[in-house]
């Protein structure tokens, strides 16, 4: 499978979460290329270029990561601790964007690497204002590394 030109991947397993993550970017024009991940194993195959997306070149890599901690398969520390692992993948902003507000997840995200933590806002208009603004940070503002 060839994908080319990811400007996101979105980790997230909840299909409503999914869709008004997509529906706030695209309204926004914030971003055309969205790739959706529903689990950690498919995120690291698609990172790291294997299983499904073996024919992907990992030097295409995405502006950022949208990041859940409940996955199936491999939860998202998991995730996220293996690419801030990977020399190549090191510098790839990750934001974790979930509905853990414990302590300890913040703390191991922020500990392993993660570059930006946000609780998911259970109202539909101030998710939408969420995922808005940390698009217009992260695909806008932000100048990633080369």
């Amino acid at each position: 499978m060839t994908v080319k030109e990811v400007e996101v991947l979105l980790v997230e397993d909840n299909p409503n979460d999914q869709e008004l993550t997509l529906r706030a970017l695209k309204r926004k024009n914030l971003c055309n290329r969205i790739h959706v991940v529903g689990d950690g194993a498919e995120a690291l195959d698609f990172l790291f270029g294997k299983g499904q997306y073996a024919g992907r070149t990992t030097a295409d890599l995405p502006k950022v990561v949208l990041l859940d901690i409940k996955l199936p398969k491999i939860n998202g520390i998991e995730v996220l601790q293996k690419v801030k692992a990977d020399p190549v993948l090191r510098t790839l902003p990750i934001v974790m964007l979930t509905s853990s507000k414990e302590g300890p997840d913040v703390q191991e995200c922020y500990r392993l690497g993660a570059n930006s933590y946000i609780v998911k806002p259970v109202d539909f208009d101030k998710f939408t204002e969420a995922v808005v603004n940390l698009g217009f940070y992260w695909l806008l503002t932000n100048e990633p590394p080369k």
